[in-house]
């Protein structure tokens, strides 16, 4: 509400409203509350621009105990007229009472003086919050861009990298979604010997600061060592050889892990493992004639366990489920006809 305290601007107050608005005169005007009035404690008049008699008109005016409002006139102007910036002072040695009745009261001061004139509006409990350096910082946060939640920047940054493909007749990059870094000789010599039967795992990270794709492990690695060679605070590939029966027959599997732990990775690794992935999937299947069987994305090595893996590489047909038959009910309302005997004819001796 605008009056929430009752406290209305004084005559006086409304007078130099009036004249600051209207002309170039003034540049600082003080406003008190003094007697359950909005009241006119100092008006500065302008002499110079209003960035370079700023500290000099606006910092004398803040006492160090007692609350106040002073609206500071710019050289911009609106289709309203001069701009001017709105200063609510409030110290933290003012009493308690007087920190309420400035809060309840400002939007008062802002209706009288008038809203559309007021560019920028200010509260400050230090001298340097409403300063000349303070006001500059103000007006650099409010042009900064509304924060992201980490959830957010992650998809922003996806959408831009989905935008800026390379079109040019020597695009080295490919034409898939995302980024296709080159993979290092070791890495590359590993998936090699790995489609070849000869080692049964292995894992890949992303250099970012090279860009590349590096081999970090090849380690004899069985179903039941699979969950300790997922990292539990960076994303990595892992490409698991996976031997098993199936109905009666023995299958080797090639089965395409990408493990992300959450959040405890940054945005920038995030956002680079999932978009180095397709390109990576899609070189060792196209490339290196490598028939994957599973694409799996955990973010914990613990979902790995043997049933897991065998109903991801053999999931379950849903069987179709008969509908349950309902028995028939009994023929009409009173059920069926029963056929009875009727009682034999007693005779009685003559």
């Amino acid at each position: 509400m605008s009056h929430q305290t009752g406290i209305q601007a004084g005559n006086d107050v409304k007078d130099i409203f009036v004249s600051a608005k209207s002309g170039d005169e003034y540049r600082a005007l003080k406003i008190i509350i003094e007697e359950e009035q909005l009241t006119l404690a100092t008006a500065r008049k302008a002499s110079k621009t209003w960035d370079q008699e700023y500290d000099s008109l606006v910092l004398p005016l803040l006492e160090d105990s007692m609350p106040c409002y002073i609206l500071y006139r710019l050289d911009s102007r609106n289709n309203q007229g001069f701009e001017w910036v709105f200063l609510a002072w409030t110290p933290d040695r003012s009493t308690v009472r007087n920190k309420m009745l400035f809060a309840a009261t400002r939007a008062t001061l802002k209706k009288e003086f008038g809203g559309g004139h007021i560019r920028d509006e200010m509260f400050g409990t230090t001298k340097d919050d409403l300063s000349l350096s303070g006001y500059r910082k103000y007006l650099t946060s409010e042009a900064a861009p509304l924060p992201f939640t980490a959830a957010e920047e992650e998809l922003r940054q996806i959408k831009l990298q989905e935008v800026q493909t390379d079109i040019s007749v020597d695009s080295k990059q490919q034409t898939l979604q995302g980024v296709a870094f080159p993979i290092h000789k070791d890495a590359m010599a590993a998936l090699e010997r790995f489609r070849e039967r000869q080692i049964n795992y292995v894992q890949l990270q992303v250099d970012a600061e090279q860009e590349l794709i590096r081999l970090c492990s090849t380690e004899q690695t069985e179903l039941r060592d699979l969950p300790s060679r997922i990292p539990k605070d960076c994303a990595r590939y892992h490409f698991f050889l996976y031997k098993h029966s199936h109905e009666g027959d023995f299958l080797e599997s090639t089965v395409f892990i990408y493990s992300m732990p959450g959040y405890k990775c940054s945005i920038r690794e995030r956002m680079l493992y999932s978009s180095c992935k397709n390109p990576l999937v899609d070189m060792v299947e196209n490339q290196l004639k490598m028939e994957i069987e599973k694409k799996l994305e955990i973010d914990n090595g613990d979902e790995l366990t043997s049933d897991f893996m065998y109903e991801e590489v053999h999931p379950k047909q849903h069987a179709h489920k008969q509908a349950f038959a309902k028995p028939k009910g009994p023929q009409g309302k009173r059920g069926g006809r029963r056929i009875t005997r009727p009682p034999a004819d007693r005779q009685e001796d003559d």
